[in-house]
């Protein structure tokens, strides 16, 4: 569809190897099933999706991350991750074990029949949540998400403030998601989370610790709007001409490993949604005795990693530079 150069030719133009150096956080899917359909999904998550990880599976993580001592942090994703039967299970888990979990929330989830008692869950977890807040407008979020989720959003961020979510001195971390609303880059992180910060306060006297700005990455229900627009070409150009050597020394697969729903384990989570398996083969989670045992090990790329690469970079965890 497009005929950009490949992304391993543009890292052998600036002699970029990349290899996984450390496993400092384990990425875990915990199902296609959300509450849910977002326009911008990569996961291609929603309430008909029947995908959920197995207390098995939850399990031999658990019995993983004891026998993997670079571990620091758990980030768990979805779908909506809260939705998985035994999400409290591997948070309880993992918390037992001093490591820091991400709950990857899209906020609504708290508004729904047999979720309520989430919020407080994290709380006495100290759960690290990053809510998805892809605009302060509620005229771009309900477009991106879906009508009324505006709504719900600010009302599930003003509840997280008074259990002391996002509140300086109170431990507890509430970070949100900007991603934009279409084929661009996203804008200065900084700026943007000051911008974030003023309305949001103003507003509705919102709080919350740091902004996180994530491109849309070229694939799943994104992809298909961009070949539905004509887009796909200009947007992979667009990538392509921003591609940042720094940024593609720092992406976060060299410190990540990122877990399926059914066990299958990938370089990232993107790959997970290509289902590029890592190491060139198809790899479990009852196949290892260890996650280190991924260190030093090559990534698998494609032309979507220039996602991660363009501009300022992109990650889980926000702009890399």
């Amino acid at each position: 569809m497009s005929n950009v150069i490949a992304f391993h030719k543009k890292l052998n133009e600036h002699n970029i190897k990349l290899k996984r150096v450390s496993i400092d956080t384990l990425q875990i899917n915990l199902g296609k099933l959300c509450n849910q359909a977002c326009h911008h999904c990569h996961v291609e998550a929603g309430p008909t999706r029947t995908e959920n990880m197995t207390e098995k599976t939850i399990d031999r993580i658990i019995e993983l991350m004891a026998h993997s001592p670079e571990l620091k942090t758990i980030d768990l994703t979805g779908g909506a991750p809260e939705m998985n039967p035994y999400f409290k299970k591997l948070v309880i888990a993992a918390r037992s074990m001093n490591l820091e979990v991400i709950d990857r929330c899209n906020l609504t989830i708290f508004y729904e029949k047999g979720f309520e008692d989430i919020p407080q869950f994290l709380k006495d977890q100290k759960v690290h949540i990053i809510a998805s807040m892809p605009c302060y407008s509620k005229t771009n979020v309900d477009k991106q998400r879906g009508r009324g989720v505006f709504d719900k959003s600010i009302e599930a961020l003003k509840l997280l403030n008074s259990l002391g979510f996002g509140i300086v001195g109170s431990g507890l971390m509430l970070d949100l998601v900007y991603n934009p609303g279409g084929a661009f880059l996203p804008g200065g992180q900084e700026k943007l989370e000051s911008d974030y910060k003023r309305e949001l306060k103003h507003l509705f006297n919102i709080e919350f610790n740091q902004l996180y700005t994530i491109t849309n990455m070229p694939i799943k229900r994104f992809l298909d709007d961009l070949i539905r627009q004509g887009k796909y070409n200009e947007y992979m150009e667009l990538l392509v001409n921003n591609f940042n050597p720094h940024a593609a020394n720092s992406v976060m697969c060299k410190s990540l490993i990122s877990i399926g729903w059914d066990g299958q384990i990938y370089d990232c989570d993107f790959n997970q949604m290509l289902e590029i398996p890592i190491d060139s083969k198809i790899t479990t989670l009852w196949d290892i005795k260890m996650f280190e045992e991924f260190k030093n090990k090559n990534i698998a790329l494609a032309d979507h990693c220039y996602g991660c690469t363009a501009g300022a970079g992109s990650s889980c965890g926000g702009a890399l530079l």
